[in-house]
């Protein structure tokens, strides 16, 4: 892999980081130079705007201060959000619509800049969702679609273990897809280390459901 580190985050209601994800980030994030969202509502220019500052504010409360930070959405010159993505600190891919922020990354051509940088790349909801080899988004379809492919980790985010609809949803597709069912202020990072997590994830593989390990993900090169 080429980023220092990625992390798979399923979403934060407090909009703050939860102490592990906070240390995990400073030990990763020593160099801040730059940080670069990526929108998953590309047209919402207000919304993107606020969460910007919000999603920021979530690491310089924690003492992560960069020395610039953007938001990329449909307002944003595509060779310029390249090389912002290609020169970033770190890219972090926002939540919202999977679909909305796939084709805007798309369209852009930023998906080659995302692949290769050497920055940390994380993502929440939407984000993370994106950032796999196999992504899939339950909401939209059942039908597993084509990610950006940093990893072959396919997450369901803000699951609830009581919604047993969403449970036998997610039991029929792992005939084909396992799944890393993502209970909110859960994370999961792959660096160089290998894969740790922290937070309550689930593992439901072949219709089978149990408690999430690394050693149950392959990652090339890892395990």
């Amino acid at each position: 892999m080429r980023q220092r580190m990625l992390g798979f985050f399923s979403g934060f209601p407090s909009h703050h980081f939860p102490f592990e994800i906070a240390e995990k980030l400073k030990s990763e994030l020593a160099e801040r130079e730059s940080i670069v969202f990526v929108s998953a509502w590309p047209e919402d220019y207000e919304r993107n705007d606020s969460d910007l500052e919000g999603m920021y504010e979530m690491f310089t409360e924690q003492g992560m201060d960069f020395r610039r930070h953007r938001v990329i959405d449909s307002r944003s010159e595509a060779c310029e959000a390249a090389k912002e993505i290609r020169v970033a600190s770190c890219i972090f891919l926002m939540g919202g619509h999977p679909g909305l922020q796939l084709s805007m990354i798309q369209e852009m051509g930023l998906a080659e800049a995302v692949r290769e940088s050497g920055g940390v790349v994380l993502g929440v909801s939407a984000g993370a969702i994106n950032m796999a080899l196999r992504s899939l988004d339950t909401k939209e379809s059942p039908v597993p679609y084509e990610g950006l492919g940093l990893a072959d980790i396919t997450v369901k985010p803000h699951f609830e273990p009581g919604y047993e609809g969403v449970l036998s949803a997610l039991m029929r597709i792992s005939a084909e897809l396992p799944i890393c069912a993502m209970e909110d202020n859960s994370a999961i990072f792959v660096d160089e280390g290998g894969i740790s997590f922290t937070g309550r994830i689930h593992w439901i593989e072949r219709g089978v459901y149990s408690p999430f390990s690394p050693e149950k993900l392959k990652i090339p090169g890892k395990n």
